[in-house]
């Protein structure tokens, strides 16, 4: 009930405080640009930030996350969870699709076992392990989907049983992977529904009513929304912009409301004029080694090319939007065990630079000052910060250790496949946290894991993770996502490069979207003032 309760507190101080200051345009519509074309919007299938700023507007889970990233009442308007964690009732208001359905229990039961089964093939499938038996039926080892923890008691009550206790599991009912679909939508067309508009059920505040592939989206407020009095926007239009001078350009000319990204030349000019927003962001951008390519299945050779880089100078001369250098995986902003004290902190750096080391490193492994060392490739999609990156690298490599690399960009869904079919030798790759808990970072890196594309592996990583997941006590579980950290920078099958912010524009008139650290944007709040 408190819980509830604060949800319709905050609705009613971000819409009522928000007219009280300022006057509603007549045109309630807000232009913002997601940065690449979706590769899909089938929320069981995708994986990328591009998308999910799509689905969290269209699609509604048990749990909505706020301006805090704290799980809020949302299709669940209560629940009662068992005194060792591992049962959860959920009991969900009675809302519709946007094409009339209703949202029951038995939609969110049919999209999670969607999500695990086998043949979807779905790379954030393991979001769902925690579940009972989530893991055995992704893994074929059970095939009874009656057997996987998941199930409508009655049209509006749905019951979930946990592997262990989760404490985030709140949090993780908000993702995109849990979001519920209108089954008799998805069977109707299983390849093709999330294509087009006229069959794109969602149960949001927004659903998609036009998509020019590779140009834009409109999204328009969803009538049949349970909550949709407090939705004020008439429409979103997403654009799918990946050059940030077009971007930027689109901006100044008022053809865009809020940018993606911001391009980083341009960056103290827009800091003088007042126009940039700077926000933190629970991320880390990093290279990806294909660990079953030569040489970079030696880790001697992944840790010279790590130690060769200067981060500080990426961050001061390229990215220059306050990005902090990376010497972990596991970026600032997440709490440990003890109180007051952060995962990060604690943890330390676990990597270091040191170009006379890594070249010694380079020599152990057969290429004294990079002799015989063959020219790979460094696969990134297609933007201007990511080709600087990449570009400031190659030189990096090339100065310190003497190794040539070719740069190589692909759109955004090429790319994405590339590196989930192993097509790679080295590639570009960001992370945004899923929830605040270290286990978003770490989950990602077992053997045969969805999001795994070095194809590294190691057993007692794997190990010290299973702990952590099955662990209810806060220290047990920090330590041991610690000590995987520590044999995950050992190895580096990725190499982090620096801690994310998000650096973006937005027009003084555009009223309370709620931006995560986790990456997310919510327009249901949002309003546009007269201008």
């Amino acid at each position: 009930m408190q819980k509830r309760l604060a949800c319709l507190v905050l609705a009613l101080v971000l819409i009522v405080g928000g007219i009280a200051g300022a006057e509603r345009a007549a045109e309630q519509i807000i232009r913002f640009n997601i940065g690449a074309e979706p590769e899909t919007l089938d929320p069981a299938k995708s994986t990328g930030v591009p998308e999910a700023r799509i689905e969290l507007n269209v699609f509604e889970g048990l749990t909505r996350l706020d301006e805090n990233d704290m799980p809020q009442p949302a299709i669940a308007e209560s629940w009662e969870i068992s005194e060792d964690g591992l049962r959860y009732v959920f009991h969900l208001r009675k809302s519709q699709w946007s094409n009339g359905d209703p949202v029951t229990a038995h939609d969110f039961e049919y999209a999670w076992k969607r999500a695990l089964a086998p043949e979807t093939a779905s790379q954030y499938a393991y979001q769902l392990f925690y579940i009972k038996n989530g893991e055995a039926y992704n893994a074929g080892e059970i095939t009874d989907p009656s057997l996987v923890g998941v199930r409508a008691l009655d049209d509006y009550t749905l019951e979930v049983e946990l592997e262990a206790p989760t404490a985030y599991f709140l949090s993780l009912a908000a993702f995109p992977t849990l979001m519920p679909v209108n089954r008799k939508v998805v069977e109707a067309d299983p390849e093709g529904w999330f294509l087009k508009p006229e069959t794109y059920v969602g149960n949001g505040p927004f659903k998609v009513t036009k998509w020019v592939h590779n140009s834009y989206l409109e999204l328009e407020k969803n009538p049949l929304y349970w909550d949709a009095d407090s939705v004020i926007l008439d429409k979103l239009v997403a654009t799918t912009i990946e050059s940030e001078d077009t971007e930027l350009v689109m901006f100044e000319t008022g053809q865009l409301d809020i940018t993606n990204t911001v391009s980083r030349p341009e960056i103290p000019r827009l800091e003088r004029e007042g126009l940039l927003k700077v926000i933190p962001n629970l991320g880390t951008y990093y290279y990806i080694f294909n660990c079953e390519v030569e040489p970079l299945n030696d880790p001697r050779v992944r840790k010279a090319l790590s130690m060769a880089i200067d981060r500080e100078a990426i961050t001061e001369y390229v990215t220059r939007a306050g990005e902090i250098p990376a010497f972990a995986f596991v970026p600032p902003g997440i709490p440990d065990a003890e109180p007051g004290k952060d995962f990060r902190e604690v943890g330390g750096d676990l990597i270091e630079e040191n170009v006379e080391k890594a070249k010694a490193l380079l020599a152990e492994a057969g290429y004294p000052d990079g002799k015989g060392f063959p020219t790979l490739n460094i696969l990134y999609n297609t933007m201007d910060m990511h080709k600087a990156i990449a570009e400031v690298i190659q030189e990096f490599w090339k100065k310190n250790l003497n190794i040539d690399v070719r740069l190589m960009n692909q759109e955004w869904g090429v790319y994405l496949n590339s590196r989930d079919e192993g097509d790679f030798e080295i590639a570009r790759a960001g992370w945004i946290g899923d929830y605040v808990d270290p286990m978003t970072f770490m989950d990602m890196h077992v053997k045969d894991g969805g999001n795994n594309d070095s194809n590294w592996s190691d057993p007692e990583h794997d190990r010290l993770i299973q702990l952590a997941k099955s662990s209810n006590d806060p220290a047990v579980r920090m330590q041991a996502m610690h000590e995987a950290e520590a044999i995950l920078m050992d190895q580096l099958p990725v190499m982090p490069i620096y801690y994310y912010v998000e650096a973006f524009l937005e027009k003084d008139y555009v009223k309370d979207v709620i931006y995560s650290s986790l990456g997310f944007i919510d327009f249901k709040y949002a309003w546009v003032a007269k201008h």
